[in-house]
């Protein structure tokens, strides 16, 4: 349970759920994760540059991405465990002298081990403060909104991903990597320190968890009414041990990364080795993450009407389909064509692991859990960055790399086909398509006496 005493950060009271003030915090959010998550996209924009000043393979390249996905993982455990303890206020203050810190210290390493030491310290310090926090806190300030609520801060990530590839890019060709590495510092460092004043205040979720269902939603169920979030046991997700679950979906979040990583790391180098350029690469790359945008938005509002495991598999279904597209074409119109469909297909998907742990697992270990399905989709992240990195070296081709991410790809279709599959008898089997809608729309329906 959260500290209550922690002076860091006060409770909200229950009536500003889904008010003005969750919203203005939400905002905030997004800032915050905008300047927070700006080195997991600035990186492989210098992959180039870095690889050809450090005289290293591309694999050996690619390692400071990695250790910094790594580390962001293991880090989100740990800040998303003193968020729920403390607040996120100081957790996002330590964020942020990481975040400037780390990108001073990149741009003035004097080797590829110490940039790589760098990024894992914006990381594991950095970076993790201002993603699955924030994801879950969310979470726990929207109810009837939450899908397109936890999207909306999701999209931060890809916000970021959208707007500095660009400017870092200008960057370098203007000033350098190291001095645009400086600048980047101390303009996320000071911006995150001057919004994490905005986030004092605890969510009220938490609080309001502990109290009795009403009699209503407790019977509901036998007087045919749809269940609602409050009859759910929470102590039995998907009819599995809570770590059983917690286990699923980590596989299933490394699975969906390894497989998501190898256009977003790699694009840039991939569309030099054609003769395109860098900078035709860092367009595609700002472009696939733009439709990110605009795919995370529009699946918010489907999660809230068909909940976090369909809104899941679909977005797994789809990545599939764009990296399939990748193998048969390599000319420069459609690589922009192909890398915005990319965008559209797969933005979902990281937030729909939030959606999940905030429908079927108890709400006062939000933090925590998010935390850890996010580590592992960024461990998912980090392998793939690096794997597609050594195929290409062994192989001298990305093909390779493309056809190991679809296979990835595959097995997190298959774990969240077998989780839906084990959910949909127990609220849909023979009820009406109304009931369905009703019930995911509080949360995920209550398992059966049977089962």
């Amino acid at each position: 349970m959260p500290n209550s005493s922690s002076s860091s950060s006060v409770a909200a009271p229950a009536s500003l759920i889904d008010s003005r003030t969750a919203a203005w915090r939400l905002l905030t959010t997004l800032g915050l994760v905008v300047l927070g998550n700006s080195s997991m996209y600035v990186v492989s924009v210098v992959l180039p540059a870095v690889q050809a000043e450090f005289g290293v393979g591309r694999a050996d390249a690619s390692l400071p991405y990695t250790l910094m996905m790594v580390c962001l993982g293991l880090g989100g455990i740990w800040t998303g465990r003193m968020a729920d303890r403390h607040g996120l206020m100081p957790v996002l203050c330590v964020g942020a002298v990481a975040v400037c810190g780390g990108f001073v210290w990149a741009g003035l390493s004097g080797s590829i081990w110490g940039f790589g030491l760098a990024h894992g310290l914006m990381g594991l310090i950095g970076a993790s403060a201002t993603f699955a926090p924030l994801l879950a806190d969310t979470a726990l300030w929207w109810n009837r909104r939450r899908g397109i609520a936890v999207a909306i801060c999701a999209s931060g990530n890809y916000i970021a991903g959208a707007l500095w590839p660009p400017i870092v890019q200008h960057g370098i060709e203007s000033i350098g990597w190291r001095h645009t590495y400086v600048l980047m510092g101390l303009v996320c460092g000071v911006g995150m320190l001057l919004l994490a004043l905005r986030m004092r205040q605890r969510a009220p979720v938490v609080q309001m968890e502990a109290a009795p269902a009403p009699a209503a939603s407790v019977h509901g169920a036998a007087a045919g009414v749809a269940p609602t979030a409050l009859s759910l046991d929470r102590s039995r997700p998907f009819g599995l041990r809570p770590l059983h679950a917690q286990l699923l979906l980590c596989v299933a979040g490394v699975a969906c990364c390894v497989a998501m990583a190898m256009p977003q790391v790699h694009i840039v180098a991939y569309c030099t080795d054609l003769g395109f350029g860098a900078a035709r690469g860092a367009e595609m790359l700002s472009l696939m993450l733009a439709c990110g945008i605009v795919s995370r938005l529009v699946s918010g509002v489907i999660c809230d009407r068909i909940g976090g495991v369909r809104t899941l598999l679909l977005g797994s279904a789809l990545q599939g389909v764009g990296l399939a597209l990748f193998l048969p074409f390599d000319g420069l119109v459609p690589l922009y064509v192909i890398s915005a469909m990319f965008g559209l297909f797969q933005g979902g998907i990281v937030p729909a692991y939030a959606i999940i742990i905030r429908e079927y697992f108890a709400l006062q270990e939000a933090g925590a859990r998010v935390g850890a399905v996010i580590m592992a989709t960024l461990i998912g992240m980090a392998l793939g960055g690096w794997m597609s990195g050594w195929i290409f070296d062994v192989t001298g081709s990305y093909q390779a790399a493309f056809i190991n991410g679809m296979g990835w790809n595959l097995l997190n279709l298959s774990i969240v086909g077998w989780l839906y599959w084990r959910v949909r008898p127990a609220g849909c089997g023979g009820a009406s398509a109304t009931h369905c809608k009703v019930s995911t729309a509080g949360g995920p329906p209550a398992r059966s006496a049977r089962q």
